[in-house]
């Protein structure tokens, strides 16, 4: 796995630490035994740096379609995985993240033979409450499974809280677009 910069050792208590220090103490230990979504698909660490990380996984016929390609579902778990975590690198600790918003578009079918897919999360922006991010999933080739950059890039976005407090409620009018293909009135509750 590469990183652009090393971390001092971090601590143990994973609530101690911040989204980056987690992230890459997951990174050097991805066979750690904790349940995960990561484990469960296989999802390997790529890299981890501040506001961006790259994962990695390999379709297993189980991720089959009733058409016999991967399930789209596989590579939007992939996409929502890489954008939350690339926030989760810009928080400190003890502040987590949900997700408010994820969409796809997907430009290739994806076959089940064992093609090594690497998805890419970038923050674009990270606001006191609520960031942003893009992705990409491309396969061995370098060939984009979903499409990006454009206004139709696969994003994210995220609402960042603080331990033991409730997500607050985001309003969104889907009527008011900003041009961006993003709504222009978000209100946090």
């Amino acid at each position: 796995m590469k990183q652009s910069t090393s971390d001092t050792a971090a601590p143990s208590d994973p609530t101690a630490m911040s989204g980056l220090q987690l992230l890459r103490a997951w990174a050097d230990n991805p066979d750690d035994g904790r349940p995960s979504i990561g484990r469960l698909l296989g999802m390997r660490p790529v890299r981890v740096d501040e506001g961006s990380v790259s994962f990695a996984v390999t379709p297993q016929p189980d991720f089959a379609n009733p058409l016999g390609t991967v399930h789209g579902g596989i590579c939007a778990t992939l996409l929502d995985s890489v954008m939350g975590c690339a926030v989760h690198t810009t928080l400190g600790p003890g502040i987590g993240y949900g997700t408010l918003e994820l969409k796809v578009n997907y430009v290739r079918t994806v076959p089940t033979d064992g093609v090594r897919l690497t998805a890419t999360g970038r923050v674009i922006h990270a606001g006191r409450q609520v960031a942003t991010a893009e992705g990409r999933v491309e396969d061995e080739r370098g060939r984009p499974i979903e499409a990006w950059p454009s206004a139709r890039a696969s994003r994210i976005s995220c609402v960042r809280r603080e331990r033991n407090r409730p997500i607050p409620v985001v309003i969104t009018d889907h009527a008011r677009d900003g041009g961006d293909g993003y709504p222009s009135d978000t209100r946090i509750l």
